[in-house]
């Protein structure tokens, strides 16, 4: 039962993992993002107009607490299961009385805790560079959960399927990173031709970022009530993926 003393222990356990070596799961990451603004917002701002009465720095500002927050809740969930696998000591959760429901959300919740802690800490840093407005808190709040929800499933997955540091690599390299650059962080996507621009409605990061972005100025590609229908089914496949692995033992139990 979620709630249990042991879901409890577990989703602590996860959270104590990033949090005991934060300078390199949280400051690096704050770094990255800081790094990104002050090239990109230097050289495109003046120069490219997004949205009306909005800056190109305060457009990019969002798109990359986003980005950041989907980076490391995947990362979160998808490092923690693979060393786990490769220690051998997976076999202390498997053996213990706790449902799959219940590992899953414990992996989850504490991945969406480190993605929401490194976006929170990317745009306190960051907000400094522009004016940023709130219109829609609620939308902010909910985007960045529903995202951090997503690749915090997605990395339970990708943990699940990878046997070595490689395959995880491989899956983070040719499927998270481009999905995540390819989504809208530093573009509008109507700036594209029309191929790439029908791609882009392919990408389900898209949705994400393009409804979060949309809570601070009023403005977006997509409806956001499209975006959030989308995003929210993408959730409930991937949850129910990864509750069928976890239920069927797959590359967990040998």
């Amino acid at each position: 039962m979620i709630g249990s003393t042991g879901f409890r222990t577990l989703v602590y356990k996860e959270t104590l993992r990033f949090y005991k070596v934060a300078t390199q799961t949280v400051a690096a990451p704050i770094l990255t993002a800081m790094l990104y603004l002050l090239i990109f917002g230097h050289v495109l701002e003046g120069r490219v107009t997004v949205y009306p009465g909005v800056s190109y720095t305060a457009f990019l500002i969002p798109g990359l607490v986003m980005m950041s927050v989907l980076q490391n809740a995947f990362a979160n969930s998808s490092s923690s299961l693979i060393q786990s696998k490769i220690t051998g000591n997976l076999v202390f959760v498997l053996l213990t009385p706790l449902s799959h429901w219940e590992i899953f959300s414990a992996y989850t919740i504490a991945a969406m805790v480190r993605g929401i802690t490194v976006g929170a800490g990317v745009f306190i840093v960051t907000a400094w560079f522009a004016n940023m407005s709130f219109e829609w808190p609620l939308w902010i709040a909910a985007f960045a959960l529903l995202g951090a929800a997503i690749l915090g499933t997605m990395g339970l997955i990708a943990g699940i399927w990878a046997e070595k540091f490689d395959q995880l690599a491989a899956f983070q390299n040719f499927l998270i990173m481009p999905l995540t650059f390819l989504s809208g962080v530093f573009y509008s996507i109507h700036s594209l031709p029309p191929f790439w621009l029908t791609v882009s409605h392919l990408n389900p990061f898209f949705y994400m970022i393009d409804g979060f972005r949309y809570g601070f100025f009023g403005q977006s590609d997509i409806n956001p009530w499209t975006s959030l229908a989308i995003v929210s089914a993408f959730l409930v496949v991937l949850a129910l993926l990864a509750i069928r692995l976890l239920r069927s033992g797959y590359r967990l139990r040998h």
